[in-house]
């Protein structure tokens, strides 16, 4: 590789791992969002946090990549442009071909590490996700409770809590109605949700029982300084679960025998082939990006029409593979516009790398500098 395009990609290179970072941070934080509140209100620890959180990462950084890259690249040459540099590049005599090969290649590398995502890590790190919530659901979905508010266990049975410090609950009531003529009302001054080989207990400290029975209107009252109430009627426990498309792996998706598939198959197609398609628009969006950027006559004060019209091309790219991803999933017979989309793209930008932009985006012919070769 010669020199000035080793240069071009380290150019690219910096910018490529920025955007990135950034909004993988931006995506990390909405996504933390839905699991953060397991930690303030329901006591989970930070680390089983962090683990849940950085599992559902992958599910969105092959659409990341091809994205970062795209923004890199728009910055980039139109900065070297901007700069004059690749007006001397051309004026040495290289071509705009010479000029895109750099990004060609870190857009192959990109395509290749979105491919290994989106084939393997992916559907692994959902699976683990997705196991791990089913757990915490399944074992805590009844015992997680809201501070200060009135917690509904099951028909009849109500709990209130004051406050939580760490997984220590204060200032507990709670109100069993279930025998309507014998209502228990329990208060207590702390307690704790813990598991056990049986089911789930809630145990509570220092408080009284009171139970009133409505026949003989009588009142009987019990202090303890500790007392064990059995949850386990109280927690809806599923065996096993369905696996979603994104859990699994292509050939599973692909074979009419797996597990769900015929009654999924549709949205099994969909999730196959998009994991296929989705990968290229790594070279979709560098074309785009080429195509603005490389093409028609060069204005060193920039070229921010061509960026805007860059942006809407890979803004439509992005929109019509959704769409059709949901599509897909109700008529089979669109797949193969999910590989129409990604190819009409990078032919229409490679068409025009031939420097024929219209004239409102500065479409002259490319002036070429006194001795550069096309």
């Amino acid at each position: 590789m010669p020199r000035y395009q080793r240069y071009l990609l380290r150019q690219l290179v910096g910018p490529f791992l920025l955007v990135t970072l950034g909004l993988t941070a931006v995506v990390w934080l909405s996504q933390s969002l839905r699991i953060i509140d397991l930690i303030v209100n329901k006591g989970l620890s930070f680390s089983t946090f962090l683990l849940m959180s950085m599992l559902v990462l992958p599910t969105f950084l092959s659409a990341i990549l091809p994205i970062a890259f795209f923004c890199s690249l728009l910055f980039v040459y139109n900065k070297l442009t901007i700069d004059s540099e690749l007006v001397s590049l051309r004026a040495a005599g290289v071509s705009q071909w010479s000029l895109a090969k750099p990004a060609l290649a870190m857009a192959t590398i990109i395509v290749v590490i979105s491919y290994a995502i989106i084939m393997y890590v992916m559907p692994v790190s959902h699976r683990e996700f997705k196991e791990r919530q089913f757990v915490l659901r399944g074992d805590h979905s009844a015992l997680l409770l809201e501070e200060g508010t009135f917690n509904t266990l099951t028909e009849g049975v109500t709990v209130y809590i004051r406050g939580r410090k760490g997984g220590t609950l204060h200032g507990i009531l709670v109100h069993d109605a279930r025998e309507q003529e014998r209502p228990v009302t329990m208060m207590a001054e702390q307690g704790n949700l813990v598991q056990t080989a049986e089911g789930p207990r809630f145990i509570l400290i220092n408080g009284h029982r009171q139970r009133i029975d409505r026949d003989s209107s009588k009142l009987s009252l019990l202090n303890f300084e500790r007392y064990t109430m059995d949850l386990s009627d109280f927690v809806q426990r599923g065996g096993t679960r369905s696996r979603e498309p994104r859990e699994r792996f292509i050939d599973e998706l692909l074979d009419p025998n797996s597990e769900g598939a015929e009654r999924l198959r549709g949205k099994f197609l969909s999730e196959a082939h998009n994991r296929i398609v989705s990968p290229l628009f790594g070279y979709a969006l560098a074309a785009i990006g080429l195509a603005a950027l490389l093409s028609g006559n060069v204005n060193r004060r920039g070229q921010w029409r061509r960026i805007l019209v860059a942006i809407a091309a890979g803004v439509m790219l992005e929109a019509v593979a959704l769409f059709l991803v949901n599509a897909t999933a109700k008529n089979s017979s669109l797949i193969p516009l999910m590989y129409l989309n990604p190819v009409l793209m990078i032919a229409a930008a490679m068409a025009l790398m031939r420097n024929r932009w219209p004239r409102v985006l500065g479409g002259r012919r490319a002036a070429v500098e006194p001795g550069a070769r096309g």
